[in-house]
């Protein structure tokens, strides 16, 4: 912007060495005064020789010039040319060496002359030399300064008359203080009667006024012409910037219409398509919204209509689903303000018709007709059920089915009373009534088979329990293998999150903005991974209102996106086919508890099935009916009792021990009922056994081939023979023949007794094995009382022990010893390892037996010793030959040899015989010793020589003994 000079205080110079020129115009030069260094001053004009002495605020504000250099009165001060001042303030802080180092001069700064300010002076001077001109042309600084200040001075001087109210910036007349302190002759009154001193008052006033407005207006046109150039200045570019301005607006104008065009051709009808759009789709998600309210509507009685067919997870679905429509989609609806508590209440009234229908459930399960059947009883309505009750969070159902089985268990048992008591005519149910006494008239037969019906019954009734149950955990199987395949979706979901972070973000971004991802894409658009979400949430920009068909909006059902429940088909392993959602929100901690407690119900049926058992039991056993029962019974009983305890675990996958227990007492009873009788039995055998060799029947040989070929057991009754088996006179043994008497061959049936009841119990194995060893033990010990110890002289009336008895006795033991190992084996197989020490009895009874048998084989001896004694204490060695000693001791050998060889074996006859004759070559040797009689060859020893030929040669002509080494040398002293 250019201005004119005209009115400028300080003319330029025409010549060209002259910076500045004082204006020689009469009206400028009686007011010399220069503009004010603190108003806007001119515009620099191009030239760069119109420079001015004072600085600009506009031009000058962004260049530093001499005013701007500030120095403050420490720096004057502190003159650095004063050493010591120095000295002291570095020694101070540095140290006293710091003033004596010397500054070595720096070899990269070159060494400056006065040749290299020549070129500079050369240029300066002649610049100095025009400005010493100016200096004597323009007025002296000073000068200026002094017109200057005195002037400033006058005008506040004439402006300090001036009243300082009315400088003030809140001045106003309209302020009642301001209007009295200005005019104070306002409440003067021209029609009193001082007219005339009012006049003069208000005519002084007015002048007093005028003369201040004189004084404002003299300093304002001072002001005015001091800031002439810059008025001037200013008004020139206000002409500029109103030029300006009008093209400016001619250029908007045109702008204006360019755009107004642009927008009819290319805007307004795309805009007008997307408002339309916009439109459309708020117009749909009006009608879905209201679609929607007329759906939730309807749940009430579709709820009605789904519990009157007992679609109970249904109902549940659509109320949980309606529940969270009202809480998203149709929140602050003033219309379904209550109907959110209705539902709650319609959910606590669906938890008890759940609770009811499952009891009632159980109960027509439970007490169907109990045939071979084991189908589930409408098992959708119970998977529906367990599936409903579940979503609620009744973990306890399974209580519900517990008090049915027990209830059940007790009917079956009463039924079953109740049926056989009806078909025995013997019971007359009007005079007995109670169902226990009339049990208790039942003979073993009726009970037998009632308590065999009753197991049949509740073996049934368990593979129903099992089924049932079994269904009712793959349903909460099925539930948790669901929540795992969720937990898993979820992990993936997580880990493809971070691949799909761009979309979320725009998808965010558009929310953020308060729009629809509808609204900024069409259905092609979409990102592909938002595709699922807004194939949920969008419509199709081309789809029809006008049909429901062509409504994609989730508000049109109850399953809208944010409360959409997914669900997933599942079969049950009896093929029912269940739709799993995912708003069952039970923990797996929650579910595996559930699924071991309906496991454990499993186990507590077969519990309450035995301890009904039990009591039946208990109750038939009250007048000592099963201690009665013989061994035949009581073991058919004990099968009965263990078949069904095998079935009951085989079902149930568990063992039950309260009938074990039972069927363990009852045992325990049987078997010291049983060893007793035996016990009895066997002692009165005895005590009227008079050790005669028996015969050995039939049956009895039977019984001991049946042994041998390695079958412990009492053999069959066989039908009766015309032609009966004779009686053997020995029992033969594996080839050998034992001579017995009748007492061990009843001995040992008995021991075959032991064996089998073992064998049909095999819970009283241990107490069998016991037994047994104290039914041997004591036949040993009264065997030995009897014969050894000679009782049998007062029990049965025998005259005398002979040594045929003696023999049968060592026999019979030997019998019973040969079974000893076969009974052992027989037990070994049917106990536990942590029992086999209870074997050691045997040990010991064999022991015994042994030490019995060689007691026998000792006295035998003794017999013959003190014979041996007796005759040749009395020998003399004289003719005749044989000697009479020597002749009786052959006779008794004689009736030794006939007494025993039938009865033992031919070895131990043999051995028995050396053992008598090691004895009366004692003798004979301390009888010759005693009467000199040596083997010299004399006449004497000729003698003896004879008798011992005799006493050799007849006992050598014994049967069996033929053979026998009988070393007669020995009777004979050694010479020394």
């Amino acid at each position: 912007m250019a201005s004119s000079h005209s009115s400028s205080p300080v003319p330029q110079s025409k010549s060209s060495d002259a910076f500045f020129k004082k204006e020689m115009d009469a009206t400028k030069r009686c007011c010399p005064v220069q503009s004010l260094p603190d108003v806007c001053p001119k515009e620099p004009t191009g030239n760069p020789n119109n420079l001015h002495d004072s600085p600009s605020l506009v031009v000058d504000q962004q260049r530093w010039t001499i005013y701007h250099s500030k120095v403050n009165l420490p720096a004057v001060l502190n003159d650095p040319r004063l050493a010591k001042r120095e000295s002291d303030f570095f020694t101070k802080t540095w140290g006293v060496d710091f003033v004596d180092t010397e500054v070595t001069p720096s070899f990269y700064l070159p060494q400056i002359t006065k040749e290299h300010f020549a070129s500079y002076q050369q240029e300066i001077t002649p610049r100095e030399k025009a400005h010493e001109r100016c200096k004597n042309i323009c007025t002296s600084k000073d000068t200026f300064d002094r017109t200057l200040l005195h002037t400033h001075d006058k005008s506040r001087t004439d402006l300090e008359q001036v009243p300082k109210i009315f400088m003030k910036p809140d001045f106003a007349l309209e302020d009642s203080l301001t209007f009295n302190a200005v005019l104070p002759w306002s409440h003067f009154s021209t029609a009193g009667g001082k007219g005339n001193r009012d006049a003069a008052s208000s005519k002084l006033l007015q002048e007093k006024l005028s003369h201040y407005l004189d004084i404002v207006e003299v300093n304002i046109a001072h002001q005015i012409s001091l800031r002439s150039e810059a008025f001037f200045h200013a008004m020139t570019s206000q002409h500029e910037l109103q030029d300006y301005l009008r093209k400016t607006s001619q250029a908007v104008k045109l702008l204006r219409e360019k755009i107004s065009k642009i927008d009819k051709v290319m805007c307004e009808g795309s805009l007008r398509v997307l408002r339309l759009s916009l439109t459309r789709n708020n117009c749909i998600k009006a009608y879905n919204k209201l679609k929607l309210m007329a759906t939730v509507h309807q749940t009430q009685p579709t709820v009605q209509l789904l519990l009157s067919t007992s679609e109970f997870v249904g109902a549940l679905d659509l109320i949980a689903t309606t529940q969270e429509v009202l809480q998203q989609e149709l929140q602050g609806i003033h219309s379904f303000r209550h109907l959110g508590s209705q539902l709650c209440e319609l959910e606590k009234l669906i938890d008890k018709m759940m609770i009811a229908e499952f009891s009632t459930y159980a109960r027509n399960d439970l007490n169907r007709p109990l045939e071979d059947d084991c189908q589930i009883l409408e098992e959708e309505r119970l998977v529906s059920l367990v599936f409903g009750l579940l979503k609620q969070r009744k973990l306890n159902f399974y209580e519900i089915y517990g008090d049915e089985m027990i209830n059940t268990a007790k009917n079956i048992i009463k039924q079953c009373v109740v049926n056989t008591v009806s078909q025995i005519e013997e019971i007359d149910t009007e005079v007995v009534v109670k169902l226990a006494d009339q049990m208790r008239m039942m003979n073993f037969p009726q009970w037998f088979d009632l308590l065999k019906n009753i197991f049949s019954k509740f073996t049934i009734f368990l593979k129903r329990i099992k089924a049932t149950l079994n269904t009712i955990r793959s349903v909460v199987f099925l539930v948790l293998d669901k929540n795992q395949k969720n937990r898993d979706l979820e992990d993936t979901l997580h880990k493809n999150s971070a691949k799909e972070s761009t979309v979320d973000t725009e998808v965010a971004y558009l929310t953020h903005e308060g729009m629809f991802i509808s609204d900024a894409f069409g259905d092609g658009e979409l990102p592909a991974g938002t595709g699922d979400t807004a194939s949920q949430r969008n419509t199709s920009p081309n789809s029809e209102p006008c049909s429901s068909d062509s409504v994609s909006e989730p508000e049109c059902t109850t399953d809208s996106s944010s409360s959409k429940e997914h669900t997933s088909s599942s079969i049950t392993p009896g093929g029912v086919e269940m739709m799993i959602s995912d708003d069952m929100k039970l923990t797996d901690l929650e579910l595996v508890r559930l699924a071991n407690n309906i496991q454990e119900l499993l186990y507590n049926a077969s519990d309450i099935c035995h301890d009904r058992s039990v009591k039946f039991l208990m109750a038939r056993a009250k007048d000592g009916f099963l201690e009665k029962l013989n061994s035949n019974e009581f073991v058919t009983l004990s099968r009965l009792m263990e078949g069904f305890i095998l079935d009951t675990e085989q079902i149930c996958g568990r063992k039950s021990m309260s009938l074990r227990g039972a069927l363990q007492s009852q045992a325990n009873r049987f078997v010291n009922r049983f060893h007793e009788e035996r016990k009895t039995k066997l002692s009165l055998l005895l005590d009227n056994e008079r050790w005669k060799q028996a015969e050995v029947p039939a049956e009895f040989q039977d019984l001991v081939d049946s042994v041998s070929d390695g079958r412990i057991s009492l053999p069959e009754k066989k039908p009766t023979v015309t032609e009966e088996r004779k009686p053997a006179e020995f029992l033969i043994v594996e080839g050998q023949k034992y001579a017995t008497v009748g007492t061990v061959l009843l001995l040992i049936r008995i021991i075959l007794e032991y064996c089998q009841c073992v064998d049909n119990i095999p819970s009283i194995t241990t107490d069998m094995l016991t037994r047994l060893s104290d039914l041997l033990k004591y036949f040993n010990s009264r065997s030995c009382q009897l014969v050894l110890g000679a009782g049998a002289l007062q029990v049965v009336g025998l005259k005398t022990i002979t040594t045929k008895n003696l023999a049968l006795s060592s026999r019979c033991l030997q019998l019973i010893v040969h079974y000893i190992p076969i009974i052992r084996a027989h037990f070994e197989a049917r106990l536990q390892p942590k029992q086999f020490s209870m074997l050691r009895h045997f040990d010991h009874i064999t022991k015994d037996y042994h030490d019995h048998i060689a007691e026998i084989s000792a006295k035998l001896v003794a017999i013959m010793d003190s014979l041996f004694d007796k005759l040749l204490s009395k020998y003399e060695v004289k003719a005749p030959v044989p000697s009479t000693c020597f002749r009786n001791i052959c006779k008794q050998m004689a009736k030794m040899h006939e007494a025993i060889y039938d009865l033992l074996p031919e070895e131990q006859t043999q051995m028995l015989f050396l053992r008598i004759n090691a004895s009366y070559k004692l003798h004979l040797k301390r009888q010759l010793a005693h009467l000199n009689v040596v083997n010299d060859g004399g006449p004497l020893n000729g003698l003896v020589t004879s008798d011992v030929a005799f006493y050799t040669g007849n006992l050598q002509a014994l049967k069996g003994l033929n053979n026998l080494d009988l070393n007669m040398a020995e009777i004979w002293e050694q010479k020394r």
